[in-house]
């Protein structure tokens, strides 16, 4: 029997294949009134029923698992919370409501976005020559999110690829550059390249990689050549399904799905995922046997989302030591927040502290948003002496009752281990947190000059 809350999604699915509620239960060979409760989730689902669900609804178990409808939940109580919109905090039951209608609700978060450029804009940021800047890759990063960083057709272009390289025998980058000389009649040549890591020269058929790249990035370049010569007809039906609204955005979301296929490549689907799941998703064991680096291993870690073949779902976030997200996908339903900072009491900050160590944390966000996290730091060549080498923080998480298919929750205590995290101080409603940065826009602080407290800012729940 379903413990899961799963009543809303069950009722959006219903209204986007366009059954009623009256023929929609007679189908289930249930009441209509019974149909109700189950969507308001007053009653809980059966393992009949939720077969039945399944099958009438065509989709798959995961499906069901509410993801969508607590991600624009989130969403939809940050935009409510902008500090200045000047709104009265809206109902928890009303922020719940709206997710369950994602078109309207969808719209209401475009129009908040909207209203958010628009007092940029009106404040400085259109340059002196009118020309206005956007953000591309925000765009970029909705269309990976929503399609929960799978696709099925790249993942088919990527194997007809992979199947043609002799990896086994001489290694994946040696297999691609034969590939690239024998197929495409590409030379590839390895060389200092001040200001660039790759070129392509079509005219004299010369890939040039730079020496500063590593060897694992040396084999992603000519993967990435790879996709670009032999995969354009898997990319373009993407890139016109998803209407980019510039040609920037365009130009971006191509160079994401051929990073995508050139992954793909390089680890192939099925493979993977048994190496994945044989060693219980040790990274760098992972990444060890595909001739990969840490990162690569974890990005291809969050894809695994094949109908019938799924892995584990898996966040995936790159973070610099300012805090700015140059990465971020998810198919584990973690809410990453898309204005201001993030909680300092996360892992993804502390990880900074220990140079290469794989960190661990129980990170629970409410009592049913719980999740296993674990993160490390990366760290690129410096360009030149007397330059800081790049450094970022690789986070991966998922929801903690995967907790025992990973190494990374070995030896933990989930009951006690769990840390207290929010999303944002503005949205957040812990109490008595000493890393608070800013009060919450939901609650009246609580003022009282003759009480210091722990935490720089006291506040009623409002009820």
């Amino acid at each position: 029997m379903s413990k899961t809350p799963i009543g809303k999604t069950i009722r959006r699915l219903r209204l986007e294949q366009g059954f009623s509620q009256q023929g929609f239960a007679q189908k289930l060979g249930i009441s209509t009134s019974y149909l109700n409760l189950v969507e308001h989730d007053q009653r809980n689902v059966t393992a009949s029923l939720l077969f039945k669900l399944t099958d009438l609804l065509n989709v798959d178990l995961a499906a069901l698992s509410g993801v969508q409808e607590r991600e624009l939940e989130f969403q939809l109580r940050e935009a409510f919370s902008d500090p200045l919109l000047g709104a009265e905090p809206v109902p928890e039951q009303e922020i719940q409501a709206l997710a369950a209608t994602p078109s309207a609700a969808r719209a209401v978060l475009a129009l908040h976005r909207a209203w958010a450029g628009a007092r940029e804009d009106e404040g400085g940021i259109t340059l002196p020559s009118g020309r206005k800047i956007m953000l591309p890759n925000e765009e970029v990063r909705d269309f990976f999110h929503a399609h929960e960083n799978h696709f099925a057709a790249l993942e088919d272009a990527a194997e007809t690829i992979s199947a043609n390289l002799n990896v086994s025998e001489i290694g994946n980058n040696h297999a691609l550059a034969e590939r690239l000389r024998r197929v495409h009649g590409l030379a590839v040549s390895v060389q200092r390249t001040p200001g660039s890591l790759r070129t392509f020269d079509a005219q004299a058929r010369l890939l040039t990689l730079s020496e500063d790249l590593t060897r694992e990035s040396r084999g992603f370049q000519m993967a990435f050549q790879l996709a670009l010569l032999e995969a354009r007809e898997a990319i373009e039906p993407l890139v016109a399904d998803a209407q980019p609204s510039s040609p920037d955005a365009a130009a971006l979301l191509r160079i994401g799905l051929f990073n995508y296929i050139a992954g793909a490549i390089l680890m192939p689907y099925e493979g993977f995922l048994i190496t994945a799941q044989q060693n219980r998703y040790d990274v760098d064991a992972i990444a060890a046997r595909f001739g990969v680096s840490y990162e690569q291993a974890c990005q291809r870690l969050s894809s695994l989302q094949r109908n019938g073949a799924r892995g584990v779902p898996f966040f995936f976030l790159r973070v610099d030591p300012a805090g700015n997200v140059s990465k971020r996908f998810s198919a584990a339903g973690f809410p990453f927040m898309r204005f201001g900072g993030t909680c300092p009491r996360w892992i993804v900050h502390s990880a900074f502290a220990t140079p290469g160590a794989v960190r661990v944390q129980v990170a629970q966000l409410s009592e049913r948003e719980v999740f296993l996290c674990f993160a490390r730091t990366i760290t690129g060549r410096a360009a030149r002496w007397g330059e800081p080498p790049p450094v970022h923080v690789i986070a991966m998480g998922c929801d903690v009752g995967h907790a025992r298919d990973l190494v990374y929750g070995d030896g933990l205590d989930l009951p006690t281990a769990a840390v207290g995290i929010g999303l944002s101080c503005r949205t957040c409603d812990r109490q008595e947190c000493r890393s608070r940065a800013f009060p919450p826009i939901a609650h009246r602080l609580t003022i009282d000059p003759q009480h210091t407290s722990a935490s720089p800012y006291k506040f009623e729940l409002k009820k």
